[in-house]
């Protein structure tokens, strides 16, 4: 089942999710993460650890509300750590709130713990198990299910209080009833659903849905009445919750012959990891383990509600508040007769797919690690190891670019080799306008090392108005042409706002050469239009010259013309008419 799972859009390439997974149950896919079920073991301690609260759980509280409004008895079987997380005077006061809310009983699911060590006594009793390890916790028993099935024949073959009490529960009020188990954990949800045939715990809630639920009733647990507590009285097990608890509580309750186990508890997922790999040498034999992946126990469970609490004073105020004696022996009389208790576990593990020595080099080059030396082994991806992390790329369950100081060192070559070649002035400042990046470029053109400009303000390069503009405004500058006489050069100048970082870029490019060619050709246009005007000027003195030697000459002609037309007429007169008539027609 899918019990826990990501919201995509918050996921921010961090990784604190699988450095935090003792089991690396995470995988990456295209920069997001991604639950493997087949691996997880549901400590739910990823859900605390995300920065970016990007994970999320299934929840059932709206069945529990649909069958309290349908009027079915619904009875709870409350874990014994809600004494070390609510606030109260009596602890009756939680059952009084808890049934505020619509709950028909309300029960400590203390009682299946006592029915349970009734079992650890047994089998201690029967000295039949090399090792025997506690089966309360359900990520336990995953992880052994899972990564160490060799073990298996030593856990105890018990289910849980919380399977235990409801089984009971059930026995006492009928089946029909809908048992809802309250308590810290995310894996009891997967217990429940995977023995959801026998029809024993029908919803699981943890305390932070429950808290939430009370604030929006405006319930407070401190104004509610302190009810009795059932009976009968589970006593020392309501110490389960707590590192040690389950071995005082079969200490109290054992009889004879447990002497011969040792005893002892292990909490968190690494060291129970830790311990795994130790029992699979076979270095230890004949011993009572007490096996939790909570560090601390289930007071630290990672649906409490309480990120602030403290596990020391918890399990101070819980160790004050249960007597160290048996449980009443009215529980007793339910193990070993009609109310059987032996769970059964099976290998769960999937199938690696292992790569060979030469593929783990061929993955490691990959990243810029060639030789050992290369491997940095610092354990930022989420891995303990270069190499594990190598297999896990194998096995599609992370990314190459998980390795944060190989992308850093990729970033920082490719900005340097930008910095370094662009034929661009590249300037970065910050509000304060002292220089944070300067590039080659830059160097050349304001006769200054980028060392030397790394420690100087701007003003005193330049003048600073456009960029004091771009931080006011937050708005982009572009394309504007600034002069630096001082330094001999043009530039065409734009200016970005970078919010993240607070500071302008400024790039800066060169534009000297083309304003001297464009002045070149300026000049030439002017030249060719002087000429231009000159031979304008010279060709309308040439016809003013042409249209005066033209006039003359017309003169000149008319008169020549005349005279010879006179000339003729004079050669045939005719009574003096000639000449009249020549004037005549002219």
């Amino acid at each position: 089942m899918k019990a826990i799972d990501f919201k995509p859009a918050k996921c921010s390439h961090c990784y604190r999710c699988v450095r935090t997974c003792g089991v690396k149950a995470i995988t990456i896919k295209n920069q997001q993460a991604q639950i493997m079920e087949d691996y997880c073991i549901l400590c739910g301690h990823c859900l605390n650890e995300c920065p970016q609260d990007a994970k999320t759980y299934i929840s059932d509280l709206d069945k529990v509300k649909g069958w309290i409004r349908s009027g079915a008895v619904t009875v709870v079987s409350l874990a014994p750590s809600y004494r070390s997380l609510f606030q109260f005077r009596d602890p009756g006061q939680v059952l009084d709130a808890l049934k505020r809310l619509g709950f028909t009983h309300v029960r400590e699911t203390a009682e299946g713990a006592a029915l349970v060590t009734n079992e650890y006594r047994q089998l201690l009793e029967q000295k039949t198990m090399a090792n025997i390890i506690t089966t309360c916790c359900p990520s336990v028993n995953m992880l052994i299910e899972t990564y160490y099935p060799a073990l298996i024949p030593y856990l105890a073959p018990v289910v849980s209080p919380m399977t235990a009490h409801a089984r009971l529960l059930k026995k006492e009020y009928g089946p029909d009833i809908k048992v809802i188990f309250i308590g810290p954990c995310i894996s009891k949800k997967a217990e429940a659903y995977e023995n959801a045939a026998e029809h024993a715990v029908d919803a699981v809630l943890n305390f932070e849905e429950v808290k939430r639920w009370l604030r929006a009733e405006s319930i407070r647990v401190k104004d509610c009445d302190p009810l009795p507590m059932p009976q009968p009285d589970p006593h020392v097990n309501r110490l389960y919750p707590i590192a040690g608890g389950i071995i005082t509580s079969v200490n109290t309750t054992a009889g004879s012959g447990h002497e011969t186990y040792r005893k002892f508890s292990v909490d968190g997922v690494s060291n129970c990891i830790d311990l795994c790999e130790n029992l699979l040498t076979g270095d230890l034999s004949r011993c009572f383990i007490e096996m939790n992946a909570c560090e601390g126990g289930c007071i630290q469970g990672p649906m409490t509600g309480n990120a602030k609490l403290s596990r020391f004073r918890s399990r101070v105020d819980l160790e004050e508040d249960v007597e160290i004696i048996p449980a009443d022996d009215q529980l007793l009389h339910f193990s070993g007769l009609d109310f059987p208790t032996a769970k059964i576990f099976r290998d769960k593990s999937p199938r690696k797919n292992i790569p060979s020595e030469k593929q783990i080099r061929e993955i490691l080059a990959k990243v810029g690690k060639y030789t050992k030396e290369d491997e940095l082994n610092c354990g930022a991806c989420g891995y303990p190891t270069c190499r594990d992390k190598a297999i896990a790329v194998f096995q599609n369950k992370a990314e190459l670019t998980m390795c944060i100081p190989y992308m850093n060192e990729k970033a920082q070559s490719l900005a340097n080799l930008v910095l370094e070649t662009s034929p661009n002035m590249t300037i970065i400042v910050g509000e304060d306008m002292l220089i944070q990046e300067f590039s080659h470029a830059a160097e050349k053109h304001f006769h200054i090392t980028r060392k030397e400009a790394l420690e100087t303000y701007l003003f005193q390069l330049m003048d600073t108005d456009d960029f004091e503009w771009v931080f006011e405004h937050k708005q982009p500058l572009r394309n504007k042409k600034v002069e630096f006489p001082e330094y001999g050069f043009t530039a065409m100048m734009n200016l970005v706002y970078i919010k993240k970082q607070n500071a302008v870029l400024a790039i800066l490019i060169d534009i000297t050469r083309e304003e001297e060619l464009a002045m070149q050709d300026y000049m030439m246009k002017l030249e060719t239009v002087e000429m231009a005007q000159k031979v304008i000027d010279k060709q309308m003195m040439v016809a003013q010259q042409i249209a005066g030697l033209l006039g003359e000459t017309t003169a000149e002609t008319k008169v020549t013309l005349t005279n010879i037309c006179r000339t003729l007429l004079d050669e045939e007169p005719e009574d003096g008419q000639g000449e009249d008539a020549y004037e005549h027609q002219h």
